[in-house]
């Protein structure tokens, strides 16, 4: 983004409240991925010393929603976008650091092609979550949609 406009990370910093809470960081948003890092805290923790699932699965979902956000920001004029589900599985001890990394599942061009043919264009988002020793912890597809404004 430019010098003047916020970039993805600020805009959802000021607008999505965990993403403060949680204190994530923004490592790169594209249309092509998003990557987002919890860092370790221990008031985030579980009963295992290791981030507890509610604060992964923010992790990963708002990695999902800087993509899509990166992707179809240009569209925000005249649709909203908003998460349908979400499905997550956890697979291996999470400690310390994790990072998310997001990909779209659609074209980018078919999905605003379904916008523009009057349609509710729903697409997924997949999400690994990694340690710093980048073993997979945890996986999650989350299904968007772009809601035409009225």
């Amino acid at each position: 983004m430019s010098d003047t406009l916020p970039s993805i990370g600020e805009m959802l910093s000021a607008t999505v409240p965990m993403v403060r809470t949680l204190n994530l960081e923004f490592l790169e948003a594209t249309p092509e991925r998003a990557v987002l890092r919890l860092p370790d805290q221990p008031d985030y923790h579980n009963h295992i010393g290791g981030p507890h699932a509610g604060a992964m699965f923010t992790l990963a979902e708002s990695a999902s929603g800087a993509i899509v956000l990166a992707a179809f920001g240009d569209q925000l004029s005249r649709a909203v976008p908003l998460a349908v589900r979400a499905e997550i599985g956890y697979k291996k001890l999470a400690k310390g650091t994790v990072t998310a990394t997001a990909t779209l599942g659609r074209p980018i061009a078919d999905v605003i092609a379904e916008l523009d043919a009057g349609g509710r264009p729903e697409f997924p988002v997949s999400i690994t979550i990694q340690r710093e020793d980048e073993a997979v912890t945890g996986e999650m597809t989350v299904v968007w949609t772009l809601r035409p404004n009225s």
